[in-house]
C-alpha cells in the first residue's frame, strides 16, 4: 500500500525552563492587571495605562498559546516523508524519495547550526531546520543540493524504518 504509514512521530515544547518563563511571566501580568484594573492601585514604580497593560498581557498569554499548539509532525510512507510544523504549515510538505540524494540520521547543535529551535535556517549552508529538542535529526539532501534537517526524539526507530525501506542513504 502506497499510502501505509510506516512511522510517525509528533513532538511538541516541553522544556521546564520554557514553560517556567511563559507561565511566570502571564502570571505577573495577570496579578498586574488584577492590582491595577479591579483594586485601582497601580502596578510597579512605573505603571503602564490600563490599556498597555491589557494588551501585553493579552499579547503574553497569546504567545503561551501559540507554544500549547506548537508541534512538529513527521510521517514516513513508502512515497516520501510528510512534514509539518503546526501552526505554521497547515498542510503536510511532502518530500518524495526520488528528490533526496541523502536521508540519514545524524547528531547536530540547534544552538551552534541553526541558532535554535522551532523552523530555522542554518548557518554556513547547513540549509533549513524543523526542530523542538534534543540534537538528533534526519538529514536531507535534495536534488537540487538544499538541505534539510527535521528533528527527532526517535532516531534508532526512524533508522530501522529507513533501513527497511531501502531509503537509509549516506
Amino acid at each position: 500500500m502506497e499510502n501505509e504509514i510506516l512511522y510517525t512521530e509528533t513532538q511538541r515544547f516541553k522544556q521546564w525552563w520554557l514553560w517556567l518563563i511563559l507561565l511566570t511571566g502571564n502570571g505577573l501580568f495577570i496579578f498586574g492587571v488584577f492590582k491595577q484594573v479591579f483594586t485601582g492601585q497601580q502596578f510597579g514604580d512605573k505603571p503602564m495605562n490600563n490599556t498597555e497593560l491589557l494588551i501585553t498581557t493579552a499579547l503574553t498569554l497569546l504567545v503561551t498559546i501559540l507554544f500549547l499548539n506548537l508541534r512538529l509532525e513527521t510521517i514516513i510512507k513508502k512515497d516520501g516523508i510528510y512534514v509539518r510544523f503546526f501552526p505554521f504549515h497547515i498542510k503536510f510538505k511532502h518530500y518524495p524519495w526520488e528528490s533526496l540524494t541523502k536521508s540519514f540520521i545524524r547528531t547536530y547543535s540547534a544552538i551552534t547550526e541553526y541558532g535554535g529551535w522551532g523552523l530555522r535556517v542554518g548557518l554556513f549552508r547547513k540549509g533549513r531546520a524543523f526542530n523542538v529538542s534534543g540534537d538528533k535529526g534526519l538529514q536531507l539532501e535534495f536534488t537540487n543540493n538544499k538541505k534539510l534537517l527535521i528533528g527527532t526524539n526517535m532516531p534508532d526507530q526512524l533508522t530501522e524504518v529507513l533501513n527497511k525501506i531501502g531509503e537509509l542513504k549516506y
